[in-house]
């Protein structure tokens, strides 16, 4: 078996990569990928150069570990800024590291592919290997450490250290409709969200589900603009993506891909962009030309929940961070993240901050779950259902 490590992803042919992958999940896939690298999104210009893993034997490809080589920690949505102070002020250099992860993207899926086809020892090796390659990496290349962000697999390697967060999901029970699923809420909760949502026609608004394959490249172009409207306003940037990343996603992967349109006086003000697989909708981004009343929460939250039932998924991610989704029916479960530093002295410190840190997390999960809205006896999904690539149901 052979490992090597390329800079760009078009080494690899398209087919040869998607077709390690486990599922449809749709970040992994080679034409995502490939479009955040062609579009200049990640390059070593903006801290993200790619640095794939690739395990091979003659020609045959077995395995695939994504990474990037990063210089800062923008984008990655598991907050390691302490770590990089404490390394600065200690006289270390914290940047470069290596990461495993889909940049800009906190949606827990896989992280590493493997051929289909291998029996389960020799799975382990050429997983065991990438990572032990991945690890040499660093060391060589003089690099803080290896980070794995949102796995949906735990890891085996023993040097590799888990960290916990929380994020709000929604998981389709059954529902028949959008008012099936307003019926698990209380009497109180369920009249907030009616009148958030009738908020919005009484402004004047309209939203409608568009499918990417419906999508115009004039239809990109508008949506760009009201994403880097949004961007521009909170952040004072043009965001992570550009508008060519957004034309060559919508022309290359069209059917994983809804868009929820607001329009206002014949005119399209607001738009949230998901993408989707077999089992799970994503929502990914955000754009609007002014402020609304409830808008966001109505394309953001409240369509893909329509959406989700009427397509039958399973799940609905909306994104990290937003307490606010939990009154909204988004329940609370735990993400996971791996790392390794190779500074022993800080791993060291890490560790005892990771298992104190975790402690707090599952608390902190635990509290949560009780202000969600649903009835006493609605059954909540397991909060550690995503650490392991399944989920199961759990009653309150």
């Amino acid at each position: 078996m052979q490992i090597d490590f390329i800079r760009s992803l078009s080494d690899v042919p398209a087919a040869a990569w998607n077709q390690l992958w486990p599922s449809d999940y749709p970040f992994v896939r080679h034409e995502f990928l490939l479009a955040l690298e062609q579009s200049g999104c990640t390059s070593a210009r903006t801290g993200w150069q790619p640095f794939h893993c690739l395990m091979k034997s003659a020609d045959r490809l077995l395995g695939a570990l994504p990474l990037y080589i990063k210089t800062h920690s923008y984008g990655e949505y598991v907050f390691d800024w302490s770590w990089a102070n404490a390394y600065h002020q200690s006289g270390y250099d914290y940047y470069p590291k290596l990461l495993n992860a889909i940049p800009f993207t906190p949606a827990t899926g896989p992280r590493l592919a493997l051929a289909p086809d291998l029996p389960p020892a020799e799975r382990e090796r050429v997983k065991a290997g990438m990572f032990d390659a991945a690890l040499e990496v660093v060391k060589q290349q003089s690099l803080s450490g290896l980070h794995c962000l949102f796995p949906d697999h735990p890891s085996s390697h023993p040097r590799l250290m888990q960290r916990l967060d929380c994020q709000y999901h929604w998981f389709n029970q059954g529902y028949t409709d959008f008012a099936d699923f307003l019926q698990s809420f209380t009497s109180r909760k369920r009249k907030n969200v009616t009148k958030e949502r009738a908020r919005v026609s009484e402004q004047g608004s309209v939203v409608q589900m568009v499918e990417g394959t419906e999508m115009t490249a004039d239809d990109w172009h508008r949506f760009y603009q009201l994403y880097r409207n949004t961007y521009r306003k909170r952040s004072g940037h043009d965001g992570y993506l550009n508008e060519l990343f957004f034309q060559q996603l919508g022309s290359a992967m069209p059917q994983q891909i809804v868009m929820a349109q607001a329009w206002r006086n014949s005119q399209w003000c607001a738009a949230a962009l998901y993408l989707k697989d077999s089992t799970t909708l994503y929502g990914r981004y955000w754009g609007a030309d002014g402020e609304y009343d409830a808008l966001h929460f109505e394309c953001c939250y409240y369509q893909g929940v329509e959406y989700a039932i009427a397509q039958g998924l399973q799940r609905f991610d909306p994104g990290t961070q937003g307490e606010h989704k939990i009154a909204r029916g988004f329940t609370p479960v735990l993400t996971q993240s791996f790392h390794y530093l190779e500074e022993p002295a800080f791993a060291s410190a890490i560790q005892r901050f990771l298992s104190e840190e975790k402690k707090q997390v599952r608390m902190y999960c635990m509290d949560a779950r009780q202000q969600l809205p649903f009835k006493a006896d609605h059954p909540l999904i397991a909060a550690d259902c995503l650490l392991e690539s399944g989920s199961h149901i759990e009653t309150n």
